[in-house]
C-alpha cells in the first residue's frame, strides 16, 4: 500500500495535469466554455467595479475621479491570477482576493474599488450575465435546428412510413410528419428559452441583506439617487430591469427556474435520440457516418448510432442535474446561507455545458440525416396488408357482400398468414389470398388503389404544410438574425 502511495505521488510531482471536464474537452463549444471560464468570470467582475464606481460618481459622489474609473477600465480585462491566488491564500475569500489584486494594478482606484457593495454584487450579477449570454448561445443552436429539421420535414412531408404505437405497427404516416412530432418539441423549447431570456433581471446594487443601507449611508439616506444607481448600474451592464426586491443574493429560484427549461431541451433531444437509434436498427434513417469512421473495434460492420446514444447519455446527466438548484433554492435560510455556492458553481455552468453539447450534436445529425426510402417502403409493405383489412371490409361489403361472412374471411386469412410469418419465416401474402378468394373477387381490381400507401397517410401531408407555415416560419421569421444559411442548401425541396 504504501509502495502505491509512493509511486501515486511520484507521479503527480511528474505530471501537473488536472483533470478536464469533458464537457471542455470533447462536447461544449468553445463560445459556451469562454463564458463559464475564469477569464470571462472575473472580467465581468472588474466590469461591474468600473460601472459601480462610475455610476456612483454620475451620481455626485465626490470620492471617485474619472481618472480612477479610466485606471480600473485599462486593466478590466488583464487579470492577474497569480496575485489574486496569493491573495486567497491567506485571506480564504474569492471577492476579497479580486479586490486587492485589481487594487494592485490600480493604486489610484484601489480606495473605492466594491464601495457600498457586497460579495453578492459582483457574484450574482456575474452568474445573471453568464446565463444570459449562455441563454443567447441556446436559443440560436435551438433555432437552428428548427430551421433544418423544418426543411427536412418538408423534403418527407409525403413519404409513408410504417408509424408504430407501443413500438408495434399502426396506422401509416409519413417521416415529414414524423419530424413534426420532434419539431414540435423543440418548438416548445425555443419559446421557453426566449422566455427565460426575456425575463432574466438583474440582481443590481442591493448591498449586505438587499435593503441597500450601505449605498443609503453613501448618499446620505438620498432614495431618489439610490433607486437611481440601481437602474444605472443595470444599463451599464446591458439590462433593463432589476429585480424589485432580493435578500443579500436573488433568489435561487431563478437558477432552478432557468435549469429545468434546459433539463427541457434535454427532454427534447432524448426523445429525438431514441426514436433514431430505433430507426436506425430499422434502417430507415441514420445518423451521419464519416467515410473512416469506426462502429465498433470487434464487428467491423457495425455502424452504431453514438451520435444519438450521446445524446442520451448526456441528456440523463442534465435531467439529474437539475434537482441541484431546486434543492439549492429550497434550502436557502432568510437572506441568505452560503451552502448555495459551491454546488451552484458547479450546477450551473455544467448545465449550460451540458446542453450546449447535446444542441451541438442534435444539429450534425439533424443536418446530415441519411434517409433510406426502399427500405422504409419495404418496412411498410410487410404490414401493410393487415393494416388495411378493414378499408377491404368496406369495400367488399359495399359492393355487396355479407359483412359478417367477409370479416370471418379476412380473419381466417391473416391467422394464416400470422402464423406463416412466425413459424415458417414467410412473406406476407395476405393480398394475394384475398385477391384469389372469390368471397372478394367483386372488389379484386380495386385492391392495388386501397393498398396504395400515398391514400392511408391521413392529412399527415397537408399537416406538416400548414404546422410549417402557422408555426414555424413565424418563429424562424423573428430569429432571422439566428440562422446559418450554411446548413440547409441542400435541403430545399
Amino acid at each position: 500500500m504504501t509502495q502505491t502511495n509512493n509511486q501515486q505521488q511520484t507521479l503527480f510531482k511528474v505530471s501537473r495535469e488536472k483533470y478536464q471536464s469533458p464537457f471542455s474537452e470533447r462536447y461544449a463549444s468553445k463560445e459556451m466554455c469562454f463564458i463559464f471560464s475564469d477569464q470571462y468570470k472575473f472580467s465581468a467582475w472588474r466590469k461591474l467595479w468600473v460601472a459601480l464606481a462610475e455610476a456612483e460618481m454620475e451620481l455626485g459622489l465626490k470620492a471617485i475621479t474619472q481618472d480612477q474609473i479610466e485606471e480600473m477600465r485599462r486593466f478590466q480585462e488583464t487579470i492577474n491570477f497569480d496575485v489574486a491566488r496569493e491573495y486567497e491564500k491567506k485571506l480564504r475569500h474569492d471577492v476579497m482576493s479580486h479586490i486587492h489584486a485589481y487594487g494592485e494594478q490600480c493604486p489610484k482606484a484601489k480606495p473605492i474599488i466594491h464601495l457600498g457593495a457586497t460579495s453578492a454584487y459582483v457574484q450574482d450579477n456575474t452568474e445573471l450575465i453568464q446565463m444570459k449570454e449562455g441563454l443567447r448561445i441556446i436559443l440560436a443552436k435551438l433555432v437552428n435546428i428548427v430551421s433544418v429539421l423544418s426543411h427536412q420535414a418538408l423534403k418527407y412531408k409525403d413519404l409513408a412510413t410504417l408509424s408504430f404505437t407501443h413500438f408495434q405497427p399502426a396506422q401509416p404516416t409519413t417521416l415529414g410528419k414524423r419530424m413534426c412530432l420532434w419539431l414540435q418539441d423543440f418548438v416548445f423549447d425555443v419559446e421557453e428559452t426566449e422566455g427565460r431570456f426575456q425575463g432574466l433581471r438583474f440582481h443590481g446594487v442591493k448591498g449586505t441583506t438587499g435593503t441597500q443601507a450601505s449605498f443609503m449611508a453613501l448618499f446620505q439616506n438620498d432614495h431618489e439617487k439610490v433607486k437611481k444607481l440601481d437602474v444605472l448600474v443595470a444599463k451599464k451592464m446591458g439590462f433593463d430591469r432589476c429585480y424589485p426586491v432580493t435578500g443579500q443574493t436573488y433568489s435561487r429560484k431563478i437558477d432552478s427556474q432557468i435549469v429545468f427549461s434546459l433539463a427541457g431541451i434535454a427532454q427534447s433531444a432524448h426523445k429525438f435520440s431514441n426514436d433514431m437509434r430505433l430507426l436506425q436498427h430499422l434502417k430507415e434513417v441514420e445518423e451521419p457516418f464519416e467515410e473512416e469512421q469506426v462502429g465498433s473495434s470487434a464487428m467491423a460492420y457495425k455502424r452504431n448510432p453514438m451520435r444519438c446514444e450521446r445524446i442520451a447519455a448526456i441528456a440523463r446527466y442534465v435531467l439529474c442535474n437539475c434537482l441541484n438548484p431546486a434543492f439549492t433554492a429550497a434550502a436557502q435560510w432568510f437572506e441568505r446561507t452560503l451552502d448555495d455556492s459551491a454546488n451552484k458553481r458547479i450546477a450551473i455552468p455544467e448545465t449550460f455545458l451540458a446542453v450546449d453539447s447535446i444542441l451541438n450534436i442534435v444539429l450534425n445529425v439533424v443536418s446530415g440525416l441519411s434517409v433510406y426510402p426502399m427500405v422504409i417502403g419495404r418496412n411498410l409493405a410487410d404490414e401493410l396488408p393487415f393494416m388495411i383489412t378493414e378499408n377491404i371490409l368496406m369495400a367488399a361489403v359495399n359492393a355487396g357482400g355479407d359483412r359478417q361472412e367477409l370479416h370471418e374471411k379476412i380473419r381466417r386469412h391473416t391467422m394464416d398468414v400470422t402464423s406463416r410469418i412466425k413459424e415458417e419465416g414467410g412473406k406476407n401474402n395476405l393480398l394475394e389470398l384475398i385477391a384469389q378468394d372469390p368471397s372478394f373477387a367483386r372488389i379484386k381490381s380495386k385492391l392495388k388503389e386501397i393498398s396504395d400507401p400515398g391514400k392511408l397517410v391521413g392529412r399527415a401531408p397537408q399537416q406538416v404544410e400548414e404546422f410549417i407555415c402557422g408555426v414555424i416560419d413565424p418563429m424562424l421569421k423573428r430569429h432571422v438574425h439566428l440562422i446559418d444559411k450554411k446548413l440547409i442548401p441542400t435541403l430545399h425541396v
